[in-house]
């Protein structure tokens, strides 16, 4: 920051901030369990900046009353903790202490003394960070939370469907011989229903950032991209066929089945009644794992809007379902390691592909 304008001691605070944070991350890597693999940029993130406010508040009549007044850097502070980390709220609480107590140390050390009306500054511009910055970590883990219950209660319509049209088939006077198939799907999908409505309960205790608990176990996606079409094709088989090679990795199951049925059952819905095609593939160590319907293209405009929470293509009165199952593909993406892109065009059809790594155990957080 540009130091003219400032007085002696906010210029002599500004020179001891390198010592100070050096200080402030060997204590918090030492003292806070979570914070001791998080890198050194993520670590620090808005608290430089923060830092440079105390300064500019320490002079005489500056506008800037405290480090948070006219801006929102302590709540960025706390959006970053909840997106990034794993912090639990006392943890950001202790690392502002940790801070102040850097700040004393280094000034101590380096001779650098305030008044009580400085040190009035200094801990009233902690103390309201820590608020502003418990505030947005809170409400940005409630959003959180919000999200996955949403997209559980979304996602649990799937199993149910297939439930009803296997049902409604019974009831049509099936041939026997496939009463026994019809039968296990339907009890398939109603014990996966329950397992659903279990991770609903655990969604709204949920408290650890936007990735999701992941369950990894080693099997093959071919074998799960074939239950997948069999599942949501209970009136047609030809509604979804699978190609490509088979391929073992480790993954969650139950995580990368949700996005996998969000994909076809949606496919399906919009396609032009040629079915579904889910092709899997492998290259340089990444699962490639594409859903493609023919059915109309979406516009290249929304490309990137469709993967928002709740976005909806369309005016009030034509609306494409896709606003709750792609974001929850995505993050399913994310949090293996990897990503998720769209390919969609009049002549070409719509294809989502899943890009994750074939072992996604290292890229992969866990307790």
């Amino acid at each position: 920051m540009n130091a003219n304008g400032l007085s002696a001691t906010s210029k002599q605070v500004l020179a001891m901030r390198d010592a100070v944070f050096a200080e402030w991350e060997s204590q918090v890597r030492r003292l806070i369990k979570d914070a001791r693999h998080i890198l050194h940029p993520t670590l620090l993130n808005t608290l430089p900046v923060f830092y440079d406010n105390i300064a500019e508040a320490l002079t005489p009549n500056h506008p800037r009353s405290n480090a948070t007044s006219n801006n929102d850097i302590a709540a960025a502070h706390g959006d970053e903790r909840a997106r990034m980390t794993s912090y639990e709220p006392e943890q950001i609480v202790h690392e502002y202490q940790l801070f102040r107590d850097a700040f004393s140390q280094v000034a101590d050390e380096q001779g650098v003394t305030l008044t009580r009306a400085e040190w009035g500054i200094v801990n009233s511009s902690i103390d309201s960070a820590v608020r502003e910055s418990i505030r947005k970590f809170t409400s940005m883990h409630d959003s959180f939370r919000h999200k996955m219950a949403a997209s559980l209660s979304h996602d649990m319509r799937n199993p149910l469907s297939v439930i009803v049209s296997a049902a409604h088939v019974l009831s049509l006077g099936a041939n026997p011989d496939r009463t026994p198939l019809i039968a296990t799907r339907i009890l398939d999908n109603g014990k996966r229903l329950a397992t659903m409505i279990e991770e609903l309960l655990d969604a709204l205790s949920f408290n650890r950032g936007e990735k999701l608990p992941l369950n990894l176990s080693e099997f093959d996606v071919q074998d799960l991209a074939r239950t997948v079409c069999r599942d949501t094709s209970v009136g047609d088989d030809a509604e979804c066929a699978v190609v490509g090679a088979s391929v073992v990795g480790y993954w969650c199951e139950d995580s990368l089945r949700r996005a996998l049925e969000n994909l076809v059952v949606n496919g399906i819905k919009y396609g032009d009644g040629n079915g579904v095609q889910i092709k899997i593939d492998e290259a340089h160590g990444r699962m490639l794992l594409s859903v493609h319907n023919s059915g109309n293209p979406i516009a290249p405009e929304h490309h990137g809007q469709i993967f928002e929470y709740l976005w909806r293509e369309g005016g009030a009165k034509d609306k494409r379902g896709w606003g709750m199952g792609l974001p929850f593909v995505k993050s399913v993406a994310e949090s293996h390691g990897g990503s998720v892109a769209v390919d969609s065009s009049p002549a070409g059809g719509t294809t989502f592909l899943i890009d994750i790594p074939v072992d996604c155990r290292p890229f992969v957080e866990t307790d």
